[in-house]
């Protein structure tokens, strides 16, 4: 009898086998090249994706009402710039704030619009208008500043316009303003392509 349970403890310990599961320790020679990849890739999208500043707009929480009471979720609006005629804007939800901030911030560098700057300030006067949202902005002289409230002041700072009327005209949803607004800068063109496109020289469209 006992030469039987030796016998059987020596089986069990064919046991150890199962550790050539380390063989598939191997994938990690796998991942690493994998992730070694994704790393590179990754410095270079966070490289082109750093000359981008971000500002939160409007943050909003959101209640549901469920049968085990009530959950919250918060929606995020953000904008993103770099200061040099790029702007774009995003939306976020999730239950948590900084989850919803990076789900915006994600968006908004995938809507990314750029327009043309004219001496710190826009060529000339536009509209725009998206939903009830209606926007007017104008140029100004050195100095101006940013005359612009609520939203369009975050939209018209963080993609580097430094002196500029605005005025909303329609409604005040933060949505919309921005939408209009963003609509508003991509009808804008240079003052080399309006020369161009009539057959004129820089100093007659300037000086008639």
């Amino acid at each position: 009898m006992a030469d039987n349970r030796n016998n059987s403890n020596n089986n069990r310990g064919g046991g150890n086998n199962r550790g050539g599961g380390n063989n598939r320790g191997g994938g990690n020679n796998r991942g690493g090249n994998r992730r070694g990849g994704r790393g590179r890739g990754d410095r270079q999208a966070s490289v082109q994706e750093s000359e981008f500043k971000e500002k939160l707009v409007n943050l909003n929480r959101v209640a549901k009402v469920t049968k085990g009471g009530r959950t919250f979720s918060f929606a995020a609006v953000v904008v993103v710039g770099n200061g040099k005629g790029k702007v774009g804007h995003g939306l976020g939800k999730a239950r948590d704030v900084q989850e919803a901030i990076a789900k915006a911030v994600d968006d908004a560098k995938k809507n990314v619009i750029e327009f043309p700057l004219h001496k710190g300030t826009i060529p000339y006067a536009v509209k725009g208008k998206y939903g009830a949202g209606k926007v007017l902005i104008k140029p100004a002289s050195d100095g101006t500043g940013v005359i612009a409230g609520g939203p369009m002041r975050a939209v018209l700072e963080i993609a580097g316009i430094q002196n500029v009327l605005a005025k909303t005209q329609g409604s005040p949803n933060p949505h919309n303003v921005i939408k209009a607004t963003l609509d508003a800068l991509q009808q804008l063109r240079s003052p080399m392509e309006i020369a161009k496109a009539r057959g004129i020289t820089m100093d007659k469209l300037f000086n008639g």
